[in-house]
């Protein structure tokens, strides 16, 4: 039965889940590129393979495992992520002008996990230290609050933050697969590139500060 504890859990975690959604991120460039390439269904495809994420993260903060993983592991993240994030911004920048004159069609890429939505959603999730540490110290603090008031409370605060995710990354996904046929060929190419640039950035950002990553508490 729909409780108002239930409904105010699956408003919070929509209202939290869409203020980390807003802030631009290697996610946010991969739904962009891939809807270039593709459709508007990429951006829902894109957080599914985010949400298979959060889904273990979410089954490890109940039963307690996630308190095991330290900053060492954040570390290793930052590193092995960051480095995924370098490959696949690369991999964009190579194929941008092929893309922007003729269209990328699944699977010619460099990789043809750089073309798989799904794929990518999970790798630009895991390849994040602050998604991370994010669902280590408040995301999972929050989803344990919520699980004191039941389960179905517990997880209508996690629906709440998949229909976020789903709601923007669709609305960018549309927006940006219906813009590239008025987009000229040039426009579609720098796209892609700032793109591909952006995912560099995040990668080697990752990599260079693996040492000092945020502490968990």
């Amino acid at each position: 039965m729909l409780t108002i504890e239930t409904f105010n859990a699956l408003l919070l975690g929509f209202t939290i889940g869409l203020t980390g959604a807003l802030v631009p991120g290697p996610m946010l460039f991969a739904t962009i590129e891939l809807s270039l390439k593709k459709d508007w269904l990429a951006g829902p495809k894109v957080v599914f393979g985010h949400m298979l994420v959060e889904l273990v993260l979410s089954l490890l903060i109940l039963f307690g495992a996630a308190s095991l993983i330290g900053s060492n592991t954040i570390s290793a993240i930052s590193v092995i992520g960051g480095l995924a994030l370098v490959i696949f911004g690369l991999l964009t920048a190579k194929d941008a002008k092929a893309a922007a004159s003729a269209g990328i069609s699944p699977g010619t890429s460099g990789l043809k996990l750089s073309s798989n939505p799904i794929a990518l959603g999970l790798v630009t999730s895991v390849s994040n230290p602050y998604f991370w540490v994010w669902w280590l110290t408040a995301g999972s603090a929050l989803v344990l609050k919520a699980y004191e008031l039941g389960v179905l409370v517990s997880l209508a605060y996690i629906l709440g933050h998949w229909i976020a995710d789903l709601s923007w990354f669709t609305a960018v996904s549309g927006s940006f697969s219906r813009g590239k046929a008025l987009f000229s060929g040039r426009t579609h190419e720098m796209i892609l590139y700032a793109c591909g640039g952006f995912l560099v950035i995040f990668g080697l950002y990752f990599m260079l500060n693996y040492n000092n990553p945020i502490q968990l508490s």
